[in-house]
């Protein structure tokens, strides 16, 4: 081949890169397009904070000035949640997954799966892989039922389908469910009457372990995982990206992402979620009251002047959407304003959204919404 033949092949070849540049960056311009309004604080709630306890201040009452100050307050807020929520076990390295069923479909491969979730526990699950060479970006979609996010059930006006929706985009997608309130002794480690930690991180734990088995696979890039989950689900992927930092960008939706206890559906309070007590019977289900009142951690963490605008802030500066409904109106921004404080100390931006819808179901709109926020960070 001579020289100019070598030129121009390089040439070509240059110009090919450049024109699928050119049409990524196009892409992604058109998908800010779409999330900028919702990654900007409405005018009424911009730079107005909720009454929290400052994310900017070492619990000896010294400021956060720095990035490298942030890493020690970061550590010491990640310290307080494990005491109070319990230790851990040891990570799962390399979990197993069973592979059970299989189904083509044009859009994706869909595997019934059985995946494993702590030392001697195991969840049921679908594994969704689209068409082509990866690695591709993937997302962990938890909810009551794995079904759902398979797009497995019959119920389909509440747009629960997320990883079949992720898998059609080109994102290989982990469905998990878990039920807290039928099958008690999935959530409670290491036993229903004995648990060592509470139902919240035990999930998280769960999902840290889910994540290892993704980034495991030659299908997926470990670097461009998220989590993402709707109500109880979103209570669940909140608490996965707080407590593994490894998740890169999470969607959560509608699950009451701070406490709220005039709201009955945002109740951390419950023995499934923040209240457990071991070897103690459930408070009666339901909101508190004088005769049922705050139990279990909860109690202390609403003590000691914690919320859950500390879990917002150990997800930062990580990309975080919040898919709002009934229980997570637009008066939430203020709450999110101390992590977009924190996030502007870290020298980030736009990388915290909420969109606003006024029922608690998902809708073919908010479902296009996280969509586009994994597409735009993740892929």
């Amino acid at each position: 081949m001579t020289i100019r033949c070598v030129l121009a092949t390089v040439f070509f070849a240059a110009s090919i890169s450049t024109c699928a540049l050119s049409a990524d960056a196009a892409q992604k311009a058109e998908l800010w397009k779409k999330l900028e309004p919702l990654f900007t604080v409405p005018a009424e709630f911009k730079d107005k904070l909720a009454p929290h306890r400052s994310l900017l201040k070492f619990d000896d009452g010294s400021d956060v000035k720095t990035a490298d100050d942030w890493k020690k307050r970061r550590a010491e807020i990640l310290a307080y949640w494990h005491k109070m929520l319990g230790p851990w076990p040891a990570p799962i390295e390399k979990p197993k997954i069973e592979f059970i069923d299989k189904e083509s479909l044009p859009e994706f491969t869909r595997h019934k799966v059985k995946v494993e979730v702590a030392p001697e526990r195991t969840a049921n699950g679908y594994l969704l892989v689209p068409p082509g060479k990866g690695p591709f970006p993937a997302i962990l979609d938890v909810f009551y039922y794995a079904e759902d996010g398979a797009d497995l059930t019959k119920n389909k006006e509440y747009y629960h389908d997320f990883g079949a929706e992720m898998a059609r985009r080109g994102f290989v997608a982990l469905c998990i469910g878990l039920e807290p309130t039928k099958s008690e002794n999935d959530i409670y480690y290491p036993s229903h009457a004995a648990a060592t930690l509470q139902p919240l991180s035990y999930l998280a734990y769960v999902s840290g372990n889910c994540r290892r088995a993704l980034a495991g696979m030659s299908e997926v890039d470990p670097k461009r995982i998220g989590v993402a989950g709707h109500s109880y689900g979103g209570k669940w992927s909140m608490f996965s990206a707080a407590l593994n930092e490894e998740f890169a960008a999470v969607v959560i939706s509608d699950p009451g992402i701070v406490f709220d206890e005039a709201r009955p559906n945002v109740n951390y309070w419950e023995p499934w979620y923040l209240g457990y007590e071991p070897g103690k019977p459930f408070r009666k289900r339901g909101v508190l009251t004088e005769e049922f009142p705050r139990v279990g951690p909860y109690k202390q963490i609403v003590a000691d002047g914690h919320d859950l605008h500390e879990l917002h802030a150990l997800i930062a500066p990580r990309p975080c959407f919040i898919s709002g409904g009934s229980e997570d109106q637009p008066l939430r921004w203020m709450s999110l304003n101390h992590t977009i404080a924190l996030n502007k100390l870290l020298g980030v931006e736009n990388h915290i959204g909420m969109s606003n819808r006024p029922a608690h179901p998902n809708t073919r709109e908010s479902r296009e919404q996280w969509a586009s926020f994994f597409e735009y960070f993740l892929k």
